[in-house]
Parts: structure tokens; sequence; C-alpha cells
């Protein structure tokens, strides 16, 4: 499940909320100390241009009393005879700058208060604040906004990727935005990717139908040419080896057709128990059966035993007993007590050509590969799995029956009918 908190949008947005501070404080901070620069150089003028007025006017007997000069303010004059000024922002709760000299020995101070330039100062940065916050509210829904929009294509090239890889190889994300966005260029490359794959994996189909077509009309001739030889040890090997190709080219040949989506399901209603039962009858070794109830399911009869016979016949060939087939609603398990399945098969599925691991024996990985494809055409899902205390899992889920496909007989049972 995508975490919305580690989404582009998001992550866009909180970058534009910090880059906006930084730079909005760092502004506000350069015009707060522009201003107060500016505030303090005037307030020093100022005092000086009153202390001078004070000493030519002859008031220096109306001083402030000693007491409240600060001690600083009085060393400093005492080291020159200039005109020494003090920044004061604790005297009388107000800020206050001072100028001080000593005339004739006798310490000389003038005051010129900057209350108004502090309050003309807390308002810029105020108004600084405010600012900052509007543009702040201003450019993080639009930065999330662009993001959005650019994370909405990833997604939709996300989705398309995966489809591609889910086997759905008609899957295009198609043109979107202008050539030269990086987006855009995404885009393109993974419709190449799948354009290129395509072609690929049909031309593998096309040799591979073609390969067991052309070996169909031999295999039928050396089918009836073993059958002329005499029998014996040698001949019982021969037929057996020819039987063993026909199966292998039979199957490739309907691989063939479940690659090209041609073939389609003829559904009636199957009551699995008997159905089932006669599937484990002609499989030709022990088969532990279970069921629970008397589900009746709307699906294929031949494609079906077709999937169960080819589980059972993997399970007998890489397992080990006992083989297991439980029919459970509408769920059909077929469980062996071998090794289980390989790490790439619970992974990625089955593959033709791949039994995965050595422990399981040989074989083609045509089986599961057919039975795959036969779920889909009924609709039907097949899943793959390893049992806690060993064996492999392989379940098959049936899609239900509608209503309108059953009947009942006289006694309430239900019937199947063709559809």
């Amino acid at each position: 499940m995508r975490n919305p908190l580690r989404s582009l949008s998001v992550r866009m947005a909180v970058l534009a909320a910090v880059a906006v501070t930084v730079a909005s404080g760092s502004i506000g901070l350069a015009i707060h100390q522009s201003t107060k620069s500016r505030q303090l150089y005037y307030g020093r003028v100022t005092a000086r241009g009153d202390l001078a007025e004070v000493i030519g006017s002859d008031r220096t007997d109306q001083q402030v009393p000693a007491s409240l000069v600060p001690p600083k303010l009085a060393a400093e004059a005492l080291t020159t005879t200039s005109p020494v000024t003090f920044y004061d922002s604790s005297f009388s709760l107000q800020p206050v700058m001072w100028a001080a000299q000593y005339v004739d020995g006798k310490l000389v101070v003038a005051q010129y208060p900057m209350a108004s330039e502090q309050r003309d100062l807390e308002a810029l940065d105020r108004h600084t604040l405010y600012a900052a916050a509007g543009t702040v509210a201003v450019l993080v829904p639009l930065a999330a906004f662009g993001a959005e929009f650019a994370g909405r294509r990833l997604r939709r090239a996300a989705r398309t990727a995966h489809r591609i890889a889910a086997g759905d190889l008609d899957a295009r994300i198609g043109p979107r935005g202008r050539a030269g966005d990086e987006v855009h260029d995404i885009s393109r490359a993974v419709d190449s990717m799948a354009d290129a794959l395509q072609r690929r994996l049909r031309a593998e189909q096309r040799f591979t139908a073609d390969v067991a077509h052309e070996l169909r009309t031999p295999l039928a001739g050396l089918v009836a040419a073993t059958e002329l030889l005499p029998d014996g040890e040698a001949t019982e090997l021969v037929r057996d080896r020819v039987r063993v190709l026909r199966s292998l080219t039979e199957n490739l040949l309907e691989v063939s057709r479940l690659d090209a989506q041609v073939e389609t399901a003829d559904f009636v209603a199957v009551p699995l128990p008997e159905f089932v039962s006669e599937t484990v009858a002609g499989i030709g070794f022990d088969v532990r059966l279970s069921v629970e109830g008397y589900p009746v399911v709307r699906t294929d009869p031949r494609r079906l035993d077709r999937i169960l016979t080819n589980l059972l016949l993997n399970a007998d060939k890489h397992g080990r007993a006992p083989i297991e087939l439980g029919i459970s609603g509408l769920t059909l398990t077929v469980r062996d007590h071998g090794p289980g399945f390989p790490p790439d098969i619970l992974a990625e599925g089955p593959s033709r050509f791949r039994t995965g691991a050595p422990e399981r024996g040989r074989g083609h990985g045509l089986g599961l590969t057919i039975a795959l494809g036969q779920a889909r055409v009924i609709g039907a899902g097949l899943e793959f799995g390893d049992a806690v205390d060993g064996g492999a899992i392989a379940r098959v889920r049936l899609p239900p029956i509608p209503d309108s496909a059953l009947d009942t007989d006289a006694a309430g049972h239900l019937t199947p009918l063709d559809t």
C-alpha cells in the first residue's frame, strides 16, 4: 500500500515550505539588521547633536543623575576627549541612545529615546513574517499541485509497467506531456520496452507453435511404425520414448494455443465431488480425497480435469506420498509431502522448460504452465505455496455458479444444466 506521506507531492510541498522559510528568514534577517543599523546610526548622530547643544547652551547643570548613567558609558568617556555613544536597550524599559563627554572634569550626557524606532523595527519584523507566511501558503499548494501532476503521470507509468510484468503485453502508457519532459521520456522508454518484449514473446510463441506443428506429422508416422515392431524389451523402450515425445509435442501445441488466447471454455454446471472422484479414479496412483459439502460449479469439465490432472501428476512426479486432494466449497487443494515448490515458482509463477529445483526432479515445466493457462480460460485462480510442515500446495479457486445456471429435481437436489 502506498504511503501518502512518502509521495512526491508531499515531499515537494515540504521542500517548498523549507525553501521559502529559509529564504524568507534570510531576507527578513538581512532587512532587520540593515534597518537596525540605520536606526542606530541615526540615533548616534542625534545623540551627539543633543550633547553638543547641551554643552553649547551651558546647561550642564541639568544633568541626569549619575546613578542612571550606564557605567560602561562613563568608563569609555574617560578614555577620550571626543563624545562617545552607548545604546542601552534596558533603560526605563525603552531603548535609549546615550552620548557623553567630559567637560572641565565633569561628565556631560545627553539622551535620545529610540522607542519609536524600536516599534518601527518590530512592525517591520511582523510584516516580514506575515509576508513569509503568505508566500508559504501560496507556494506550497502550487508546488504540491505541480508535484502531484507529475506524480500521477509517474504512477500511471508504474501501473502500466506492473501490468506488462503481469502479462498484459498490450498495455501502453501512450504519449503524455511534451517532448523533452522527463516523464514523457520515461513513458516512451516503457512503451518501447513493451513493444520489444511483445515482439520477442510473439516470435517465441510462433516458433513453439511451428515446431510443434512440424513435429506432429513425423511423430504420427513414428507412432505407427513402432506398432509394427516385434514385441520386446527394446521395442517397449522405443514406444515409451515415442509416447513421451508425442506428449511433449501435444503439450507444446496446447501452450501455443493458450499463449495465442484463442481458447474458449464450454461452461456447464458440474457437481464437484462426483467429477473429482472420476478424475482421481483415472489418475493411476493413490490420491487421498476429502470433501466438505456438495459444491456445484459452473465450469468447463474438460479444462478443469486437465488442470487437476496436471497438478496431481506434478505432485506425484516431483513430490512424495501421500498426495492429497481436498474440496472445500469452491476451492480445490492439491498437496504432496515433498520438498515443496522452488522459490522462483512461488515468486513468479510457473514457466515453461523450468522446473526450478533439482530436488524436485527433472521435467519440462509445461504441466504447471498449462494448468495456469487453462485456469485463466475458465476464470479460476491458481495459487502455489508451501505447507508449514513441508510439501507443495496448489489451490484452484473456482468462480461461483450463477443461480440461473442451476436447476433442481423433484427431491430438491441440484442438477447440472448445459448453458
